[in-house]
Order: structure tokens, then sequence, then C-alpha cells
């Protein structure tokens, strides 16, 4: 296995627009240093960054409710060879917020770490029963291909069994564990404040050690970085017009549309 190290991202459908993988990829450049490759696995290259490298997402024999519901998608990664990429690779939600550097990332030892979630996975409480959450995961390329195996047997009934393709992979991958407590930051589940509350009160900053907030489900970055006062909040949550501190992030990696 050589020390190659890689970013890999993955965008299909039209949820997310090419910015998105453009402001990762930025994000990333900014907080990595020495050597390494981003990589996106997309079926629509264009508006990319010339800097990131591109390749079709592998179908492992994915029917509509795959592409529409969870990320199953994510399971390609898994393949024995992923063309031809070798490495530690560190696989990244393109609706994440990079704050810090990401060589401890590259640097934790582990079959396969990814983030603990579950429902303990919130502020101020201890999460005895980490469940896998996959929107930030670290594996050597080639070494879990069980993943891919399981899945290709019987697709629709992986689906129909776990319904989301992290529970599939808590399931299916080896040794896996948890970032160490305070790398991933939730942006629904540890600073938006409770219902109410966040009526008079603002959403909390990321604390000084987090080194990546994830905006998995809702709200999106995209959601919160827009001028004016629209809501974006569900109910019974709060939330109108732009976070300002995510806003400056989206901007100062480049992202200009409808912001």
């Amino acid at each position: 296995m050589s020390g190659e190290r890689i970013v890999l991202a993955m965008r299909w459908g039209e949820l997310y627009p090419p910015g998105y993988v453009n402001v990762l990829y930025s994000g990333v450049k900014r907080q990595i240093s020495g050597p390494f490759r981003f990589v996106c696995l997309t079926n629509d290259c264009e508006g990319l960054d010339p800097g990131i490298e591109t390749f079709p997402i592998p179908d492992l024999g994915y029917s509509d409710y795959h592409w529409k519901s969870g990320a199953w998608p994510k399971l390609s990664v898994f393949l024995p060879d992923l063309y031809g990429l070798r490495g530690r690779a560190v696989f990244i939600d393109l609706d994440s917020i990079i704050l810090k550097p990401l060589e401890p990332f590259f640097e934790e030892p582990g079959e396969f770490i990814s983030i603990g979630g579950g429902p303990n996975w919130r502020r101020g409480r201890e999460n005895p029963k980490p469940e896998l959450a996959s929107g930030v995961f670290a594996f050597d390329l080639g070494s879990q291909p069980q993943v891919v195996e399981a899945f290709v047997k019987d697709p629709k009934g992986a689906f129909d069994e776990f319904k989301l393709e992290q529970n599939f992979l808590e399931a299916h991958v080896t040794s896996w564990q948890p970032w160490p407590d305070g790398w991933i930051t939730s942006f629904k589940r540890h600073l938006r404040r409770p219902p109410l509350v966040d009526l008079v009160l603002d959403h909390r900053k990321p604390d000084p050690n987090a080194k990546i907030v994830a905006f998995h489900g809702d709200p999106r970055p995209i959601d919160v970085v827009r001028k004016g006062n629209a809501r974006w909040a569900k109910f019974p949550h709060a939330g109108r017009g732009p976070i300002n501190w995510v806003r400056q992030y989206w901007l100062d990696n480049g992202y200009r549309d409808d912001i």
C-alpha cells in the first residue's frame, strides 16, 4: 500500500450543484499540506474545478431507490480496485465545512474510521453506543471488498433490510471505530438551538477543537448562506436568513451563485 493521500467525494443527481464540490475542494486545499489527490466520483463533470480528478460512479446494480434514498452509491468506493487508486482515503460529504488541518484524519490508525452518530450524538451527552454515520470516513483503498461483495449479491435485499447505506456499512465493514470526540461537529445536533430557544438565541459557533462541521440532512449549507430573510428551518425549529460564519466560509472558498 502506497502512502498516497486521497480525499474522496461523490456527486450524483441534482441536489448538489457543481459549486458544492468546488467549495469542498477549496476548503480541503486550505487545510492540507503536502501532496494529495482530490477525487470526485460523478456522472456529470461540468462546472468542476480543473484540479479535481473525476471518475464515473461505478454501478453496483443500483435501482432508483438506491440513488434517491440514503447514499447507497457510496458503496462503490469499496471496490477492490477503484480506478487503480491506492493509498489512504478520507471520504468527505459535500455538505461538510473544513475548519482545521486534515492531516489527523489520514494519520488516525484504524481499519475503518467514521462518525460515531446515533440518537446520543448530541451536545453535552455521552455517546456510549455510537452508530456508524458515513459523512466522513477513512480506510485503505481496496481493503474492504466484502462490502461490495455483500451488496451485489442482493441489492434489493440490502435496501429492504438496512434502508440506509450507513446501516449496511456498519454491518459489513471490519473493525470500525468512531473519530475522536469533538473532531466532527453536527450542525443540527450540536450547533442548532432547541425549538423556541432558537427564536431568541443565535446558533452556536463550532467549538475551537472542531475540525469538520457536518450539515447532514436539513438544513444544508446552501440554505443558510443566502442573503435576505427567507426561512430555512423546518417546524418546530426557527431559522431565517444567512448564518454569517457559514456564508463567509462559502465566499472565502469561491462560491458565488445565488448567494
